[in-house]
């Protein structure tokens, strides 16, 4: 008898690989790359491909601070996705970095 498998709606998230490692970089602009795929459950080497993806693209860049990178992200860069390209990037980054300082009852949500 065969386990039945996860249902289809357990496999997928709202945001990206991408979105999440610039989002933590934006909270910590100074994080190592091990530390940003421990925070979100992806290799180093993912890490790795997506800020080399983010920083060809404009997001951000990498500037070098003795033995550690430091990570400047443009807010001012349109999102990727023709229905979305109406909106810089900030206006992403700005949902996540800002949510403590926002009430949780406001959007008639609880934060946990």
């Amino acid at each position: 008898m065969s386990r039945p498998s996860a249902p289809r709606g357990d496999q997928w998230t709202f945001l990206t690989n991408h979105a999440r490692v610039l989002i933590a970089l934006a909270q910590d602009p100074e994080a190592r790359g091990r530390d940003v795929a421990d925070r979100i459950g992806i290799t180093e080497r993912a890490v790795q491909l997506i800020v080399a993806d983010l920083e060809a693209s404009g997001y951000l860049t990498r500037t070098r601070v003795g033995r550690r990178n430091h990570y400047t992200i443009d807010p001012t860069v349109a999102l990727r996705h023709p229905a979305e390209a109406d909106h810089p990037v900030g206006d992403l980054l700005a949902t996540f970095l800002h949510r403590e300082d926002t009430p949780a009852d406001s959007a008639g949500t609880s934060a946990s």
